[in-house]
């Protein structure tokens, strides 16, 4: 029996395992720095299979490290577990029921990564088991994710030491590698006025929230005036109160900052410090500006990246059936008219059907190989995987776990992961990956050419932060 068919068959071994992890990490459904069930069951899953766990790494309670093997090379896998506020969603349902007193959602599919990370972990090491090969395997538990940057503190505490290469994947709606993705900053800014009667003395106020909306204002206008894959966000954390007949006298605003380099993010940062000192002038307040974290661009090393392509095309895509196709046909029958269109245009074209091909089986099968195209494409989304990029050789993959076309981050996302979508795409994964880490292990001499591939610079979590974890 080959290398490849071995990893399929203890894949299908371990699937049970995967699926049960995923189904439990969706059920508990913890923000981020909160993950404490989550992290618990994949390190109880860990420990029972044999592997050295350390908990609580980097001061993170919620952050772990799982190792296994000896000598190299030292493979890292990555895996995430936490959720997001306001998608709480019913399973396989395809209309929206948020679950009775829960506001967590796996919206970005987090659930079905900690379980594919943890499951290739487990596929890696039956396989040393089995061969007796040298290498060592670690598994890395990483919260928050979503928008608490912990990879960045991870790294700054040297977590990441001493790996060969470092592998990842996240669900989506498509099976490819990667492409590199943009830095981002994540900003508070607070402004201070003074209260008044908005009525009788409104001279004598000086509004907080005004300086917020003139922020904001200024900041669309300079948006003609970035770099064109920049993108900037705001939301309002604070409004001043719900009184419209007193001048609001506090009011703040977050911003993200996104851009392919972390050095350009932190040049539209100071273009934005002084829009709001502007905003501050003109309202005759004040403002105070908060960097609560930020993460670097994503790096994918082009020979970890072949590395995980390969894989992933010799496994082939999720192994999906009836089940799971009726389930997307629900999803897809329940999209808007204009997105279910895009969807079966962009399915088909995909995987080489007809539209009316692909809605009997609206999951994309076909994997894109890492070609120069996807080598140079940006993707606009952010991760903090880029932070461990930067320090190791690194790839991750994409991996079909939603309906083509499926909006990121929606409560559809989250009900999909809970159903045997999700679970084979969390199997397939950690066959992928674990295929991807077996291959390097018996051709180590890959690694002579990665360093050779891999830009290095100052990681964003260099950046003194005012914030931490907590």
């Amino acid at each position: 029996m080959d290398n490849k068919e071995r990893i399929r068959q203890i894949a299908e071994e371990k699937a049970g395992v995967i699926g049960q992890m995923n189904r439990d990490v969706w059920s508990y459904a913890e923000s981020g720095y909160k993950e404490f069930k989550s992290a618990a069951k994949l390190e109880e899953v860990l420990r029972e299979e044999g592997f050295q766990v350390e908990a609580g790494i980097a001061d993170i309670e919620t952050a772990f490290v799982g190792t296994y093997g000896n000598g190299g090379p030292v493979i890292g896998i990555m895996g995430e577990y936490d959720a997001l506020p306001n998608l709480s969603q019913q399973a396989g349902v395809a209309k929206r029921c948020p679950i009775e007193g829960q506001s967590y959602g796996h919206g970005c599919g987090h659930s079905a990564l900690g379980a594919g990370a943890v499951g290739a972990a487990l596929i890696v090491k039956k396989f040393l088991e089995d061969t007796g090969m040298p290498g060592t395997i670690k598994v890395f538990g990483c919260p928050a994710e979503e928008a608490g940057f912990g990879k960045g503190f991870m790294a700054k505490a040297g977590c990441f030491d001493g790996l060969d290469m470092a592998f990842s994947w996240h669900p989506m709606d498509m099976n490819m590698c990667f492409p590199r993705s943009v830095a981002n900053y994540k900003v508070r800014f607070d402004f201070k006025g003074k209260t008044s009667h908005a009525g009788a003395s409104p001279e004598l106020g000086r509004s907080a929230l005004d300086a917020c909306e003139l922020m904001n204002v200024g900041v669309n206008y300079l948006r003609e005036h970035v770099v064109s894959d920049a993108r900037i966000h705001y939301a309002y954390l604070d409004c001043g109160g719900d009184a419209p007949n007193i001048v609001q006298g506090h009011a703040s605003v977050l911003y993200f900052v996104r851009a392919p380099r972390l050095s350009m993010s932190a040049e539209i940062l100071e273009r934005i410090k002084k829009i709001a000192q502007g905003a501050a002038l003109m309202t005759e307040t004040e403002v105070s500006v908060k960097v609560l974290g930020g993460l670097s661009d994503f790096i994918p090393n082009p020979t970890a990246s072949t590395l995980l392509s390969d894989a992933f095309i010799a496994q082939g895509g999720p192994d999906f059936g009836e089940e799971e196709y009726a389930i997307a046909r629900e999803f897809l029958a329940a999209m808007p008219e204009e997105q279910r269109e895009k969807s079966l245009a962009a399915g088909a074209k995909m995987n080489g059907l007809t539209k009316e091909e692909f809605a009997k089986r609206p999951l994309n099968t076909t994997v894109i190989p890492y070609t120069e195209k996807v080598r140079e494409s940006l993707s606009t989304g952010s991760t903090d995987v880029g932070d461990v990029s930067w320090l190791t050789p690194t790839a991750q993959i994409n991996v079909s776990s939603f309906v083509s076309q499926s909006p990121g981050h929606s409560w559809q996302n989250v009900s999909c992961d809970r159903t045997e979508i999700g679970h084979k795409a969390a199997v397939h994964a950690g066959k992928v990956l674990a295929a991807a880490a077996v291959d390097l292990m018996t051709r180590p001499e890959l690694l002579l050419e990665a360093p050779s591939s891999l830009f290095r610079s100052v990681p964003a979590w260099s950046v003194r932060w005012t914030a931490s974890f907590e």
